[in-house]
């Protein structure tokens, strides 16, 4: 059946896309969470003439869209969240908050679909989301990811992720060095012995003192 999702889903759409779902997986788990409403004929319509109003405060020309680039160049976009102590949010965030907030705080209107964030935000920390402004023109947005604690609490927790990545790289070398030492070893040649079993002995210089010498001629003898 079709639905509208109401609020982004992972691995399923974006808020305000119609998607085609499995009856039992709409009922048991769409509907009742308020994540989707069935596409009706109405709110197909109206789901039309907001996607209209949408497009027409988007930019429309490559220079508008410059501008708002330089613009989105120059913003950074903060989020106030609820995280738990190792930094993992309560929630997330996706590329439909994103589009929501540029709207709310900064009046500029980029298609929440041309938000190249991949997999939603489930970290504090700062972020760098590339985007689509128009054909063309694209920019990169900044975004702080911030727990309740603020900014102090925030570069805390990036630090103590970064440690524990620094902690797990450094153990899985340690865990990979005895094979690459074996290795190693396994290419170096052993120096053979000096009295090695089937050796040919080395060919000895000739001795002068001993050496026979080739006997003088006799003299002819005299011819009276």
């Amino acid at each position: 059946m079709q639905v509208i999702l109401l609020e982004d889903v992972d691995k399923l759409g974006l808020r305000g896309e119609v998607v085609d779902v499995a009856r039992g997986y709409a009922r048991n788990y769409l509907l009742p969470r308020k994540l989707a409403a069935t596409a009706t004929a109405g709110a197909l319509h109206d789901l039309q003439r907001r996607d209209e109003l949408r497009a027409r405060q988007e930019a429309r020309t490559h220079e508008e869209a410059r501008d708002i680039a330089a613009r989105l160049e120059q913003t950074v976009l903060r989020f106030d969240v609820k995280a738990g102590p190792t930094g993992s949010l309560f929630g997330s965030v996706t590329a439909t908050d994103i589009a929501d907030r540029l709207w709310t705080d900064h009046k500029i209107r980029v298609d929440r679909r041309k938000v190249e964030l991949g997999d939603a935000i489930k970290r504090v920390g700062r972020h760098e989301v590339p985007l689509e402004v128009f054909t063309d023109v694209d920019a990169t947005l900044r975004l702080e990811v911030v727990p309740e604690g603020g900014v102090a609490e925030m570069e805390a927790m990036e630090a103590a992720a970064r440690v524990d990545d620094e902690a797990a790289a450094a153990a899985e070398a340690t865990a990979a060095e005895p094979e690459g030492a074996v290795e190693a070893e396994a290419w170096v040649d052993a120096p053979e012995p000096a009295d090695a079993e089937g050796a040919e002995p080395a060919e000895e210089a000739p001795d002068d003192e001993g050496a026979e010498s080739e006997p003088e001629p006799e003299p002819e003898p005299e011819r009276g």
